[in-house]
Order: structure tokens, then sequence, then C-alpha cells
């Protein structure tokens, strides 16, 4: 009672900010960004009116406040999302992602389970954020090839990389910095397989969860970017290809009626000179000069431009742009697909497509033509257009976002897909690679690695300046910066300190079982709020102290801090992981609450009905 009289009431604002914050986060009635700015505002206007801390010796300044937006961890995950989306850009996954969907087709559940208990192993022994950078999108590809909204494979890699991170001394910063003040402390030491048993029975439990009532709590949400894009998966589009000199077709020939050359693509019409060729295409070869009329479903079509844009090869010398500085002619980097509805009223209605010019108008090309109203067997070129035909149009970005100004097309912003470039797939999996060496082997902390790689992903052309910007997200930005800040408040004013020794206090009186549990339960609380390293930090000694009070080991209840600090599950903000997770899986604050929140409690149960035979207590 003396300790909470001389509390100073700073700590209470403290509590009370945090509080208001939390329950605004997870009603989803404001934006993000707003609640965060303003608790920081909140909290900045508090320690501006009394920064003093006489009860606890110290001086909350606006620097101390502000110091989560320098933080090394925030730089870190902003580094991660830019060498994620390079990877991306670059489709330097492209081939061991495009394996695992072969794989997955055949057996599906097998290959999930597989990649899932690939993710927690890995976890165990790596530092878990960028092995989550890595799998992002490769679940992203399962969960478009299995028709299954991406939110339910989103949560659950983040989940289980977490898990895995529990069941060795390396599989966490947190465990080691809870090791580190352990031996600080006390001089006792952690051994490095230490927390596997009792991990690995926490990994089960957790696991059960996520396949049992966590699966029904997982929200359903689609991209609400892209409502409508399955709809069009089965669209089939016209397109022509030009055989012309040195064209990797020439040769070629059907296999048992398909064209092994064209996966999914429907060979409609071959023109050679004057005689059109219609299937069945019975001792064919394709030859030079013959221009090729397929029918396709853009997928399709994006397929072939990714895997054989040789194929491709008089449309994409099209989309060459001119340097300003030297007039030279190079392929665009940056090249995008995108659909448009020919207007009611276009100029282009009634004319062919080798009459409009839109090349020369856009610098773009019409890849394919769709209309629904019957079977086109007819070069492409003199098809005339009609109003309601669907064109396909490829072209660099800047050229594309042009079009907009276009009266003629209503371009449908929803379907625009940028290309990914494979001549800097290459560079992007090395500089990848290297990040991740530097980062396990200990040559440089993540946040240096990240960054470091983030640049040379930029300076290596694999992405520009704009697309790395766009891999930034605003809201992970102020997220972590508010729960810095309410972290930094919350320690500083004792009020952390102040709980732990009271629990200590009331618990240890009800035996040692109940001061575990109450210990496992605290940590996994405070870790949603606080960063999981504070927490681990701060607790130790407390857990310490409270052993001591109460005779029993303080290994175990260091054990339990280092568990319970784990529990990253119920905030985005909880750990860095999370925060990777939640744009691509389309979440918000209040799913980690739902999904998250039940987890914790099952895994508070799980550790207080395990530990007194684990841990031998009488």
């Amino acid at each position: 009672m003396e300790a909470l009289l001389n509390s100073p009431i700073q700590m209470w604002a403290t509590l009370a900010i945090i509080g208001v914050t939390i329950v605004l986060y997870t009603l989803d009635r404001y934006p993000l960004e707003l609640v965060s700015a303003g608790a920081i505002v909140a909290l900045l206007i508090l320690f501006l009116i009394a920064p003093n801390l006489p009860a606890v010796d110290a001086v909350m300044t606006p620097d101390m406040l502000l110091a989560g937006f320098a933080s090394s961890a925030l730089f870190a995950i902003l580094g991660l999302l830019i060498i994620g989306q390079g990877m991306f850009q670059s489709g330097a996954l492209e081939h061991p992602t495009e394996y695992l969907l072969r794989a997955f087709d055949k057996r599906p559940i097998i290959i999930t389970a597989c990649v899932f208990i690939f993710i927690m192993v890995t976890s165990a022994f790596l530092n878990n954020t960028p092995v989550v950078v890595m799998f992002i999108p490769i679940m992203s590809a399962l969960a478009m090839q299995s028709k299954i909204p991406v939110a339910r494979f989103m949560m659950p890699l983040s989940f289980l990389s977490i898990f895995g991170g529990m069941t060795t001394i390396i599989g966490s910063s947190t465990n080691l910095l809870a090791a580190q003040s352990y031996k600080a402390t006390t001089g006792g030491e952690i051994g490095f397989f230490e927390l596997t048993p009792m991990g690995l029975m926490l990994a089960g439990v957790g696991i059960v969860y996520m396949l049992t009532l966590g699966r029904w709590l997982m929200p359903i949400r689609e991209n609400p970017n892209q409502p409508t894009m399955s709809e069009r998966e089965g669209k089939h589009f016209i397109a022509q290809i030009e055989i012309n000199r040195h064209h990797p077709l020439i040769g070629k020939g059907p296999v048992a009626g398909l064209f092994v050359d064209l996966p999914d693509i429907t060979v409609r019409m071959v023109q050679r000179r004057e005689k059109a060729i219609l299937p069945p295409f019975d001792d064919f070869e394709f030859r030079q000069g013959d221009v090729v009329i397929v029918a396709a479903t853009r997928g399709a079509l994006t397929a072939l431009l990714k895997s054989s844009p040789d194929i491709l090869e008089g449309l994409m010398a099209e989309t060459s742009i001119a340097d300003d500085e030297d007039g030279s002619v190079q392929r665009s980097t940056q090249l995008t697909l995108v659909e448009a509805i020919v207007a009611p009223g276009s100029r282009y209605i009634g004319q062919s497509i080798a009459q409009l010019g839109f090349h020369a108008q856009s610098d773009c090309v019409i890849l394919g033509i769709e209309r629904r109203s019957r079977m086109i067997r007819t070069q492409m070129n003199t098809i005339r257009l009609e109003a309601g035909d669907v064109l396909l149009i490829l072209g660099d970005i800047n050229d594309v976002r042009n079009l907009r100004a276009d009266r003629d097309i209503l371009m449908l912003e929803w379907s625009m897909q940028g290309l990914p470039d494979q001549r800097n797939a290459r560079i992007a999996a090395i500089i990848f690679a290297l990040v991740i060496v530097v980062t396990t082997t200990g040559m440089a902390p993540i946040a240096v690695s990240a960054i470091a790689g983030a640049t040379a992903m930029v300076a290596t052309g694999c992405l520009n300046v704009r697309q790395a910007a766009r891999a930034i997200d605003r809201r992970i930005y102020l997220l972590i910066g508010a729960s810095l800040a309410m972290g930094v408040a919350l320690e500083q004013t004792g009020g952390a300190a102040l709980i732990g020794h009271g629990l200590a206090a009331t618990a240890g009186s009800f035996g040692p079982l109940v001061l575990i549990s109450s210990f496992f339960i605290l940590c996994a609380a405070l870790t949603n709020v606080l960063s999981n390293n504070a927490t681990a930090v701060l607790f130790t000694p407390i857990a310490v102290s409270a052993a001591r009070e109460l005779g029993i080991d303080e290994h175990i209840l260091v054990l339990t801090v280092i568990f319970g600090s784990n529990c990253s599950f119920a905030t985005p903000v909880a750990y860095q992981t999370n925060l990777l997770v939640m744009t691509p899986g389309h979440y918000k604050f209040k799913d980690f609450m739902r999904v998250g929140g039940p987890l914790i409690i099952v895994l508070w149960a799980a550790y207080t009905a395990l530990a007194p035979f684990y841990f031998g207590l009488n």
C-alpha cells in the first residue's frame, strides 16, 4: 500500500493512456495511425507538464519518448519490408514458389504441413524475422493456388515462427537477453537446449489450438483492393505471336495435340502468308513468318511473359523507352499489365488495332482482346474494336498511368499488375542471402544488415525509390513508435516494476505454482504492450528476487519469464513478425486480439498444468 501511495501520478496517467489506446485499437473505429499519434501526443503533453519523477528518481524528456522512431528494431523492420518487396518485384522467388505450387497441387495438406514445420524448425536456430520475410510471398502464392484467403496463412506463419523461437536459447533475442540478464544478476547459465522440452510442449498445444479454435477465429478477409480479380481469372483474351527470325518456337510442334512451349494457351489459328491453318495441327511445325493467334487467360499470358519473354519478343521490343539524356533505347524495368474497356462512343470503335496507332500515342502495346460475343479466328491486328471490348495492355508503369487521361478507354485500376524483372532476380536473391548470412552469423545486427540490404536493392535496380517507399507501411511505423513510447513511459515511471513486485508479494503467499502461473500470465500480457525484449530484461531480476523471497529455485522463474515473454500473439506490435504479416494478411488490430488473446490463455493453462511435473514441484 505504501508503494502505491508513493507512486508518481504520472504512472497512473501512463497506465490510463495505455489502456485507452488499446481499447481504441481494438474497437477499430478510428484509423490505426490516428490512435498511435494520439497516444504519443498524450504522453508528450503529460511529461511536458510533469517531467520529474522523484519517486523513482527519473526525468522523462520528449527525446526519450520519441526515441522509438529511431529504434534499431523499427529500421530493421522497414529494411526487411523493402528487401521483401525487392524479392517480389524481381521475381527471385518465382522458381522455388513454382516448385512448391506444383507439389501443392498433388499433396496440398502434406506440403502445407511441411512448409510450416520447416518454418518452425528454422526459426529455432535462425532469427525468425528474415524467415518470415522469405516465406510471405510463398505463402501468398499457396493461398492463391488453393483459393483460400491469404489471411488464413499469414497469422499462422508468424505464430509458428514464434513457437520455433522459444525452443532454443538462440531462437529469439528475447531468450538471449533474459539469459544475459540472469547471468549478470546471479551468474547462472541457461543451456542451449534447456528451453526445448517445455518449448515443444507449448508449441504442440499452440498448433492444436491453431488447427481448431484458432482456425475458426481466423479472419477470412479478402484483399479489399482487388475484389474482382478472381472473377476474371477464367476470361480468355485473343493474343498474337509473330514468329520472327531466331524465334524460340521455330521448328516446334504439338505433342499429343498440345503445344508444350505454350502452357495453358490455346492456338486457334496460324496465319502462314495467305494460308490460314486451323486445328487440328497434325504434322505441324512453326516457321519463320508465321502469325499465331492464341486464346489465353491473363494468368497464362503473365506466366509466359515471366518464364519465356523471348516468345513475345516482338511485343516486348515495343515497350522500350528512350533515355532523355543520351537518346539510347533500353527495355523498361517497370513493365505493367492493366485491363481497359473500350468506352461507349470511343473513337476506337470500328477501327482495327493496326489503324489505332496505339503504341505511337501511348508507348504501350495491346497484348490481347477479350470479346464475349463470339470466337475470333483472325489476326488480332485486323480485329475491329467494339464498345465493351476489354484490352489487355502492356507498358512501362508511367506510360500505363498516363492512360487514365484517355477518354476512349476506361482503365480498370484494380487490374494493374507489375511484372517481375527476371534480370534482377539473381541479384535480389544474392542480396537477401547475404543479409541472412550476415545476421545469423552475428557479423552485424539485423538492423544494420537489413538497412544495407534495402539500400543494395535500390542501388542495383531491383527496386526504384518509389517502389521502395510503397513497401513501407505507415501504420507499422506509427504503431512501433507509439508502442515503444508507451513501454518507455511505463518502465520509467516505475509501473512495470511495481506490478511485478506486487505480484510476487501477493501470489507468493499461495505457493510456488501460483507464483509461477502469475509470472507467466503477467509477462505474456505485458509483452504485448511493451516489447518482448523489454519485458524479459525487466522481469528477469524481479523473478530472481521473488524466487529468493519464497525460497524456490530461481532458475524456474527465469524460464517462466522467458516463455511468458515469448507469447507475443495478441497485438501486431508485440513482435516484428506480426507487423510483417499484418499488411499482406489484410489484418486489423483486433484480429490479433481475437486469435492471439485466447491462444495466450490456452498456453497459460497448459504451462500451469505442465510446470509441476516438468519442474518437479511438490
